[in-house]
């Protein structure tokens, strides 16, 4: 799937995306376990990323910036589905305040609408996680609901926005 990709849509000004290796997979580990990050994203165990790497309805990327450090990772599910409905399962940025989630979500709606030919993108999103809302909407990302309490943490128990963005939407914003 990642060679059918237009090579063009995995580079940004800030970072590109590369197809993860099993290289890749202890970054992956240390970035989803980051105590910034653990309370957000769930923990796969490394055979579930492993696995991933070559499931044809999954893409997983590395996130890599300009001086070729590893910077974050993303998950695509449902990329081969004959709905064309994409969930953006994963996406962990390691170094905060650089731009570089904002340039993810742009590359990322990009392979999904021109290059996937997907007619929704979506994904979940934990109530408390503001600054990632913040960013979904900026890049057209619309509320369609909440998940109540659906997630048991530790000391409590969370809720889901589920959020989207339709080919359509994605015309008026790119």
């Amino acid at each position: 799937m990642v060679t059918q990709l237009k090579e063009a849509f995995l580079h940004g000004d800030l970072i590109q995306l590369v197809p993860t290796n099993e290289e890749d997979l202890d970054f992956v580990k240390m970035a989803e376990q980051a105590p910034e990050n653990a309370q957000f994203v769930g923990d796969w165990p490394r055979e579930q990323h492993r696995a991933a790497l070559s499931d044809p309805d999954i893409l997983h990327f590395t996130v890599f910036n300009t001086s070729h450090k590893r910077a974050g990772y993303v998950i695509l599910t449902g990329v081969s589905g004959s709905d064309h409905n994409i969930n953006l399962r994963r996406l962990v940025v390691t170094q905060k305040g650089t731009g570089y989630g904002t340039e993810v979500l742009h590359l990322v709606k990009r392979v999904c609408f021109e290059s996937l030919d997907a007619h929704r993108l979506w994904l979940d999103v934990v109530d408390d996680n503001t600054k990632a809302q913040h960013i979904y909407k900026k890049a057209g990302f619309v509320c369609e609901g909440v998940m109540r309490e659906c997630m048991r943490y530790p000391d409590k128990y969370k809720s889901l926005i589920i959020m989207s963005i339709l080919s359509q939407e994605y015309d008026l914003v790119k």
